[in-house]
């Protein structure tokens, strides 16, 4: 295998460092598949879904920048619910907006708060949830000269409009990360995408495990990533085991 030029592969591992960073200053669009197996009351259900997650950095002024993060969901399942048969469509989106500080703290660490909100967008009935939600936001990481990231984002939604017929919403999500620089635009990332129904009183935690590496397609950098995610713990519908892949469009500051 070639070497990379030494300057490029500098150029890679910081924005292999800056994807690891989920309010960094960078302009990206991941294309995130990913596969669910053994849904539903018999476990032979199966959910596959591409996550559109653009994500824009918008500076407002000297000390502090804005960051958007969307989540599209593009679904298909099938056997989840007894006699539905199969489903296609958009899910509900997930907007976030983050404020955050453009300076480190005097330990090193960056931050951001501020709102998320639910949109009841599904295209079918069984793909959302059919109410408008909202609630808080936060992440907090550290990045060490070493290659390390780690941190964790926070966000609860409550649901206050909708459809009467369906439940209410009031759901916690806590995803610790944690992720390795591995030199050359590798990355190799662990975390926790935990989610709390309040309502029904169960956790929902599956553990990820991914390598991702960046690279270019002609002039257009873009980053691959892979990985593999177990449930440790689930509803007695929930999912068992899934995979996830993500590409994404890398469109650093000039």
């Amino acid at each position: 295998m070639l070497a990379l030029p030494k300057a490029y592969a500098q150029d890679a591992d910081e924005l292999a460092k800056q994807l690891s960073n989920p309010i960094a200053s960078l302009i990206s669009v991941p294309l995130q598949f990913n596969y669910d197996d053994g849904i539903g009351p018999t476990d032979d259900g199966s959910k596959s879904y591409v996550n559109v997650q653009p994500v824009i950095p918008v500076s407002i002024g000297e000390n502090w920048n804005m960051i958007s993060r969307t989540i599209i969901p593009i679904v298909y399942q099938e056997d989840i619910f007894p006699g539905a048969g199969s489903q296609f469509g958009t899910g509900d989106v997930l907007q976030s907006l983050f404020f955050s500080p453009k300076a480190l703290t005097a330990s090193g660490w960056t931050w951001g708060v501020g709102p998320a909100l639910l949109l009841p967008t599904a295209s079918d009935d069984l793909l959302g949830s059919d109410k408008w939600g909202a609630g808080p936001t936060a992440v907090g990481l550290k990045q060490t000269a070493s290659g390390w990231t780690y941190g964790a984002l926070v966000n609860h939604i409550w649901s206050f409009a909708g459809d009467d017929d369906r439940s209410d919403i009031s759901s916690t999500f806590l995803q610790p990360f944690l992720a390795k620089g591995l030199g050359q635009g590798r990355t190799l990332s662990l975390n926790l995408e935990s989610t709390y129904d309040w309502k029904a009183e169960q956790w929902t935690v599956p553990i990820n495990l991914g390598y991702s590496k960046v690279s270019k397609i002609g002039t257009q950098l873009v980053s691959y990533q892979g990985g593999v995610r177990y449930y440790v713990e689930a509803p007695d519908s929930g999912a068992e085991w899934g995979l996830r892949f993500t590409f994404t469009l890398l469109y650093p500051a000039k």
